[in-house]
């Protein structure tokens, strides 16, 4: 599993015309889903991100998660994220995992994300054509792994 962590001042999805998920301060996450993935991976890749310290606090020090800052989140599934270039220049997504299980498991990362007492939890829509607009904040851009 892979996720892509922007802080944000503001970000937003749309799906065929429609805003679909919009957050204000806090994280756009792009998550991407191998086919060895599990939900223990996903369970740990959510405390990573809810204690990612890399908001500023009163001495404009990344120190304070998003939970402290009482920030929000905007998730949205991008299996690009395991495209591989290695062999010519169309890249190749047979890392990523099938549509069934990263479904599963994107929509259980966003369950467990709701129960840790994050304001707001947004996302985009599994599968769709999605335009995606975001202010990154400072810019910070992090990605976090996690593998067996």
């Amino acid at each position: 599993m892979k996720l892509v962590v922007q802080r944000v001042k503001n970000a937003n999805v749309v799906v065929e015309n429609q805003t679909i998920g919009e957050i204000g301060q806090g994280f756009m996450v792009l998550l991407g889903v191998t086919p060895t993935d599990t939900k223990e991976i996903a369970d740990s890749l959510v405390q990573k991100l809810i204690h990612l310290r890399v908001f500023e606090d009163e001495n404009e020090k990344m120190n304070l998660s998003i939970q402290d800052i009482d920030g929000e989140l905007l998730i949205v599934s991008q299996f690009t994220l395991y495209a591989n270039c290695n062999h010519g220049n169309r890249p190749s997504f047979t890392e990523a995992a099938k549509p069934d299980l990263a479904n599963e498991l994107y929509e259980y990362f966003v369950e467990q994300c709701k129960k840790e007492n994050i304001k707001k939890v947004e996302t985009g829509e599994f599968g769709a054509d999605m335009q995606v607009s975001l202010q990154n904040d400072g810019p910070v851009t992090i990605i976090l792994e996690k593998e067996i």
